[in-house]
């Protein structure tokens, strides 16, 4: 073959093999012309048969019409991440009157409580669950709080025919689902499983969650009864992270009932600016929200507790290298297994810090540090610095010659196995988490009887011998006074 001018030329063979070649050319794009006509096809099938599943179940549930909806029952709830060591559920708060009142349309939700005595013995963590609780949602509202109303069974069936869904068939159990799926705002699978009566038995999705990264929630339905017409679950049971956080009993459900679910529209939590305060040299408490505890060691700092989340740790550490310049963070101390002290561990870690810890922990933490963060990618994502942790059962010291940190761990917490707390003897300082955790103002009257908890550490610092003056509550007090103490000993009824 030659050219001229830009010109080609081509043999007679040359001409005769283009033939064939063009049309075997023609053959491959009518195929891929074909293939993509299909391709397309099967989201429009699926959609059409999702439509109509979801109408199918809309139906049978009674759903069509309904707009409010109040249901009561007996329950258990049970606090996320506040389990008393590792291997154990998250402990729960029985509840001899439950009551949620739920507004698709503005839309909006309401729980009313009652709370069943709580065990003196009770082990594990966690506030009880407020008499009541509002969400009004807003442009403004977290997913996290969003996310709750889609769970319910009739929040379900309104989304999912407002998002594309898809359909497929799943066993489980033994029992055939055709499972409708979409995606949800955070870019997480939304799945519910449609039973053969076209009850909907069981409802997932993911969350982000600091510690467990992208986290499994599911709620099953089960003993489904007609209430007004309306197709009612009287068992539920919803998991987060592998346990139960809410048994409900329904025993009534009132369709349609006039509601006046009044309240502002939920905002995402803010973080607020970290503050410090010097205690002495080279010693320093930052506030505000879970405090934190600086100390500056001869060639790097040591930072007690790193709580909540990302954006509190990113805080805590740009104050503690701006109060302690051109040293590393070393070490993090960590009190105990709960996720709201641990939930800002995953961004020291990825700082270069090493974690100090229960030795009962050190298993687990590594096996959540290994999760997929894929809804929210944090810094240790970005990072993937290994996690290194240095363990301790009942005592360890860390000093530096000048500075003395005594870790000690309690004695007879029902809070938790591992509860570790950090004692400066030169300063007399006692940091502690949830052993005590002072009252709004000072002058409050102390609990009668005195807590289990507050107990204990009363009787840990006399076993122990430590010379306290100064406590440091990881949950510090809003006004920021300092807590001595004799603040202590007053909430237990001790004579300083």
């Amino acid at each position: 073959m030659g050219s001229r001018a830009g010109c080609t030329f081509r043999s007679q063979e040359e001409r005769n093999e283009e033939v064939p070649m063009f049309k075997k050319s023609v053959t491959l794009v009518l195929l891929a012309t074909v293939a993509t006509a299909v391709a397309w096809a099967v989201p429009a099938a699926l959609g059409q048969d999702a439509k109509t599943i979801l109408s199918n179940a809309s139906k049978a549930m009674g759903a069509d019409n309904l707009k409010t909806v109040q249901y009561s029952g007996t329950a258990t709830e049970f606090a996320f991440g506040q389990a008393v060591n590792p291997s154990s559920p998250w402990p729960g708060f029985a509840e001899t009157s439950y009551t949620r009142t739920i507004n698709y349309e503005s839309p909006a939700w309401r729980v009313d409580r009652v709370l069943a005595a709580i065990p003196p013995n009770r082990r594990g963590g966690g506030l009880p669950p407020g008499p009541t609780q509002t969400v009004v949602i807003g442009a403004n509202t977290s997913w996290a709080q969003k996310v709750d109303l889609w769970l319910t069974p009739y929040g379900f069936l309104r989304e999912a025919a407002n998002n594309n869904a898809a359909v497929a068939s799943k066993s489980m159990n033994g029992k055939k689902y055709t499972v409708v799926t979409f995606t949800a705002p955070n870019k997480a699978k939304f799945n519910g499983y449609i039973d053969g009566q076209n009850m909907l038995s069981r409802v997932e999705t993911w969350i982000d969650t600091p510690m467990l990264g992208d986290t499994l929630v599911e709620v099953t339905y089960n003993g489904y009864k007609d209430f007004g017409g309306v197709k009612f679950p009287t068992a539920i049971v919803q998991k987060q992270g592998g346990y139960p956080t809410l048994d409900l009993s329904v025993t009534d459900v009132k369709p349609n009932a006039p509601v006046n679910i009044q309240g502002n529209p939920a905002g995402a939590p803010q973080t607020p600016p970290a503050t410090s305060q010097k205690l002495a040299d080279g010693v320093y408490l930052i506030l505000p929200a879970y405090a934190a505890l600086a100390v500056d060691f001869k060639d790097y700092i040591v930072v007690i507790e790193g709580p909540q989340s990302e954006e509190r740790a990113n805080a805590i550490i740009t104050e503690a290298k701006r109060l302690i310049p051109n040293k590393p963070i070393k070490y993090v101390v960590n009190t105990h297994n709960h996720f709201d002290h641990l939930g800002g561990l995953r961004t020291f870690v990825a700082e270069g810090a090493t974690i100090i810890t229960y030795q009962g922990n050190k298993a687990y933490y590594e096996k959540i540090f290994a999760l997929p963060h894929t809804l929210n990618p944090d810094r240790q994502s970005a990072a993937k610095k290994k996690i290194s942790i240095e363990t301790m059962t009942d005592k360890k010291v860390l000093t530096d010659g000048n500075h003395v940190i005594e870790l000690h761990r309690l004695q007879g917490s029902n809070h938790n196995d591992g509860l570790i707390v950090a004692y400066l003897p030169k300063e007399k300082i006692l940091v502690e988490a949830d052993a005590f955790n002072p009252p709004a103002q000072a002058d409050a009257p102390p609990p009668n009887p005195p807590t289990a908890n507050n107990t204990d550490l009363v009787e840990n610092i006399d076993r122990l011998k430590l010379d306290v003056e100064t406590i440091i509550p990881i949950h510090y007090p809003a006004d920021s006074r300092k807590v001595t103490v004799a603040e202590l000993n007053r909430a237990v009824g001790k004579k300083d």
